[in-house]
């Protein structure tokens, strides 16, 4: 028996390690993200694979753009949309959580998420679109990290840089040449109302820009815009 708990105890161990092997690579990552843009995240090389499988040549419209080249109009949208409190959490938004956990409970079924910005960026620079509670624990632990390390505006600058927002589109620079043929910092009200409602389902939205569905988002964030606070 002392064998067994012995070889437990090393399994313990190893896995231990492994982990803060792993957890010490995301924070030194982020560290860098405070100085240096990045340049791809997890969910970009994803999709990059997966276009590339029926196209070998295919290639992702992104590009960087600095935080004070971002039009107010889609900063205030994207928080309206998204995360209402987004300067007042630690990276969790426990009411919004449970909400969407009501919410879901109601339809019998996965309709709200409630995470906040900086979980999805978590999500975006290093996990994969897969839904497991592994991934949600990770999540959760990069989202403390993000918090940790990072300020409210380079969280958001990051975001809005890197997040999907149609099919091979990544960025509010990419998105804004794409659909209004503008460059992000020009964006009006509605565009950016746009553009934030389109967030949570970007390649559906590329192929289906003008549902009611997507005409009703649109008008809610553009009401709760003004009192939207940005970093």
């Amino acid at each position: 028996m002392k064998w067994a708990r012995r070889l437990v105890w090393r399994a313990g161990l190893a896995v231990l390690g492994l982990l803060l092997l792993y957890f010490g690579w995301i924070f030194s990552h982020v560290l860098w993200w405070n100085f240096f843009n990045p340049s791809s995240s997890s969910f970009m090389q994803d999709r990059l694979e997966t276009l590339q499988e029926k196209n070998p040549k295919a290639k992702l419209r992104h590009q960087w753009v600095p935080y004070d080249k971002i039009s107010l109009n889609l900063k205030r949208a994207v928080v309206a949309a998204e995360d209402a409190n987004f300067m007042e959490h630690a990276g969790f938004d426990w009411e919004a959580i449970q909400r969407a956990y009501e919410k879901n409970i109601r339809k019998g079924r996965v309709v709200a998420g409630g995470s906040t910005i900086s979980q999805q960026l978590a999500k975006n620079m290093f996990l994969t679109p897969k839904r497991s509670t592994i991934r949600k624990l990770e999540e959760a632990m990069i989202t403390l990290i993000i918090e940790t390390v990072m300020s409210k505006q380079r969280i958001f600058e990051i975001y809005l840089n890197i997040i999907e927002w149609g099919n091979g589109v990544f960025g509010c620079e990419a998105a804004s040449q794409h659909y209004f043929r503008t460059s992000a910092a020009r964006l009006d009200a509605w565009e950016a109302a746009r553009l934030a409602a389109m967030v949570p389902n970007p390649r559906y939205y590329d192929r289906h820009r003008n549902t009611r569905y997507l005409n009703r988002k649109t008008n809610l964030i553009l009401g709760r815009m003004p009192s939207a606070v940005v970093p």
